[in-house]
């Protein structure tokens, strides 16, 4: 039986004995800090400092090597400079640990030399069944069992409290960042993981096993790159399958990947929406900021099962009340007024010159009659337009009886069971609601923000339900490619089942005129058909709405002579009819290399990079997904029909998606890359056509 090659990740969160391979006795350094963390948080397994110029480290017997253990480490810890850290972990390998962390640092994060040092390491390694965590990594933290092996200086200065969150993250300091601010919320957390330069194990498979923990409520990642997606689909898979929510901050968002574009499509799909399409089909939320990463801890932590985006906002002040309806409008969470019913019952309990639509604003009469606040909360608890609350207390104190207002709140929340917010700029008053589990934040554009993203998370997980998603396989490397002319890649795309507008591909003047004649003398397209550029109408290779056999043999001619001035040769000239219909949209497509196969639909013609309005999908996908990705675009509209046009035919466009996706999907096509625009899109129930096609296609096919 093949050994499970995450056995060794699982056993490096529980070892039961760990070597600490160049131990100091001095806390503060790399050498010393796992040793002080190891004793200081709990772990109850074997420690084993190996430093051959000492007899005892920190209070603990000291080794002269790892051969003179008294047994096998379960995982060992390098920290040792230079070729040193080589031979460490060359001996490790040998001698049967079963992962090391190597927090030395001078391999491929440094130059060329070091990346080739990295990867031999690594093979060596990997050939004798062991796992590598870094190089340059600043080490594992378990705080469930006391595996803190890691030198962050953090948890000296943020003492650690287990708890239900998880970090990962590729870079030191932003494993440990997000810790200290959620520490700072009172928020304990449970892992703090830190792989490195990734030359083995990967943020994303180690989420694969710190998903499996039943402690934890949240996984939050930190991403500079994404080097093995397969990883991750499975990780969120594992998370999904047992309710743990994963957000994730990815670094860089630069256009990376777009210089290998060979179309309009390698322009639009770059490396960045690619990321935000994957996140998304895998049901992990990307958060833009670090803000944005751990504001909305708390949320998560609650157990809420939130069924909707309508909110109720409640405050003593109207100017509280003005911002929270801006804030949810950003943040697509519609204010809807409270039934008559509820707005009756609360007009008996309010002085009249308060609001009771939605936002309730209480108005300074609070600090008169404190029992306002808890009187009115059962009516808007009863009322079936929210889906969620904020409560925003913007000036208390002195004079409130803010513990009743704190305990109201607190009853109201369980009564509801909906996700529920506190906005409270001052300390003393947050301090009460947070005491009683509350989700406290200074501001209410702070809360909306944090709730807006939280709620929208939820439900893409809900519209995921139960489908399976597939964990993608690692993206076959793309073979040198070539351009195919038009007239081959209309005859692929028609192969596959892609309505494609009708045509003839004309080797003479007279082949031109008859093939005007066949199509019913009705005008028609003429373009030189060449696979030596991909763009035509710059090289005066397209003219339109011809209407006589006389004039398209006239054009076969010039195409023939613009060819010749721009140097190209032409494989023929294509007579096509001229498609009317109601929209042009646009169907791409590419291989990336790392994602693997990506389709783009969207609004099409000359304008698609000018003026973008797409949207990407990830095969396989039927066309469900199809229509959602529409309903996405900015002229979302204008598909369902406007000012009396009637509405487009998208299910014979999303039918031309799909089997673009599915043969994008397929290695045996060969694709690398494909441009189809514009596709004529007709009056629901007339079809659309295909009029112009860019495919790039393995040279090694036939």
């Amino acid at each position: 039986m093949t050994p499970d090659p995450r056995a060794a990740l699982r056993l490096a969160l529980a070892p039961r004995s760990i070597a600490v391979i160049g131990a100091s006795d001095n806390p503060h350094k790399i050498g010393g800090r796992p040793i002080a963390y190891l004793s200081r948080f709990g772990f109850r397994g074997q420690i084993f400092p190996i430093n051959p110029a000492r007899d005892e480290v920190q209070g603990l017997r000291c080794w002269p090597s790892l051969q003179a253990l008294p047994e096998r480490p379960d995982i060992a810890i390098v920290a040792v400079p230079g070729d040193g850290a080589v031979e460490a972990v060359d001996a490790c390998a040998e001698a049967g640990v079963a992962l090391c962390i190597i927090m030395s640092s001078g391999f491929g994060e440094v130059d060329a030399a070091g990346k080739e040092r990295e990867r031999a390491m690594t093979a060596r390694a990997r050939a004798l069944g062991m796992r590598l965590v870094g190089p340059n990594s600043q080490g594992l933290a378990n705080f469930g069992t006391g595996a803190v092996a890691s030198f962050s200086t953090m948890f000296t200065e943020v003492p650690p409290a287990d708890g239900p969150v998880g970090i990962i993250s590729q870079s030191g300091a932003m494993s440990v960042i997000p810790y200290g601010l959620l520490r700072a919320r009172g928020i304990g957390v449970r892992h703090s993981h830190a792989t490195g330069n990734d030359c083995d194990v990967t943020v994303c498979e180690l989420a694969t096993v710190v998903a499996e923990d039943p402690a934890l409520k949240l996984l939050l990642l930190y991403l500079e790159g994404i080097p093995d997606p397969w990883h991750l689909a499975e990780a969120a898979r594992v998370a999904r399958d047992r309710g743990l929510p994963i957000v994730a901050l990815k670094s860089g968002r630069t256009a990376a990947g777009q210089e290998a574009a060979l179309s309009h499509t390698g322009a639009l799909a770059n490396e960045d929406r690619t990321v935000d399409a994957f996140l998304a089909e895998h049901g992990i939320w990307r958060a833009q900021s670090m803000v944005d990463l751990v504001d909305t801890a708390q949320l998560y932590l609650q157990g809420w099962k939130p069924r909707g985006r309508r909110l109720v906002a409640i405050s003593n002040s109207g100017a509280v009340c003005v911002m929270t309806a801006d804030a949810a409008t950003d943040a697509g969470m519609p204010l809807r007024p409270l039934s008559e019913a509820t707005q009756s019952e609360l007009r008996t309990i309010l002085p009249g010159f308060a609001t009771t639509t939605n936002p309730v604003d209480i108005t300074a009469a609070l600090l008169t009659n404190s029992k306002l606040f808890g009187a009115i909360l059962p009516a808007i608890a009863r009322d079936p337009a929210a889906d969620a609350f904020l409560i925003g207390v913007a000036v208390a104190g002195a004079g409130y009886d803010v513990e009743a207002f704190a305990a109201d709140a607190a009853a109201f929340a369980q009564a509801t069971g909906k996700p529920l917010v506190v906005a409270a700029p001052q300390a003393s008053v947050s301090g009460r609601f947070k005491a009683l589990g509350l989700a406290t934040y200074p501001t209410e554009g702070e809360a909306v923000r944090a709730l807006g993203q939280y709620l929208a998370h939820a439900e893409l997980l809900q519209a995921m339900g139960k489908r399976d998603i597939p964990i993608p396989r690692p993206p076959r490397k793309a073979r040198p490619a070539r351009l195919l002319d038009e007239a081959r890649s209309l005859a692929l795309l028609a192969a596959w089942g892609v309505p494609v507008a009708r045509h003839a591909l004309c080797t003479t003047a007279a082949g031109a005129r008859q093939a005007f004649a066949d199509l019913g003398a009705a005008p028609v397209v003429v373009k030189g058909c060449t696979d030596q550029a991909s763009h035509k109408t710059e090289l005066g290779l397209v003219r339109v709405g011809l209407c006589d056999g006389q004039a398209v043999a006239e054009a076969f001619e010039a195409m023939h002579a613009a060819a010749a001035r721009a140097g190209v040769a032409l494989s023929g000239v294509i007579v096509a009819e001229l498609v009317r219909g109601q929209r042009e949209l646009m169907i791409g497509a590419r291989l990336d290399p790392v994602f693997g196969p990506v389709v783009l639909v969207g609004d099409g013609g000359k304008y698609v990079e000018a003026m973008p309005d797409t949207q990407l999908l990830l095969p396989p996908f039927e066309a469900p997904a199809v229509h959602a990705a529409l309903r996405r675009l900015r002229i979302a509209p204008l598909l369902e029909g406007v000012r009396g046009e009637p509405p487009l035919d998208t299910e014979a466009f999303a039918q031309a998606v799909v089997a673009v996706g599915r043969h994008m999907a397929d290695p045996a096509a060969g694709i690398v890359q494909l441009d189809i625009n514009p596709v004529i899109v007709r009056a629901r129930g007339q079809g659309c056509a295909a009029v112009d096609a860019v495919i790039y296609r393995e040279e090694d096919l036939p």
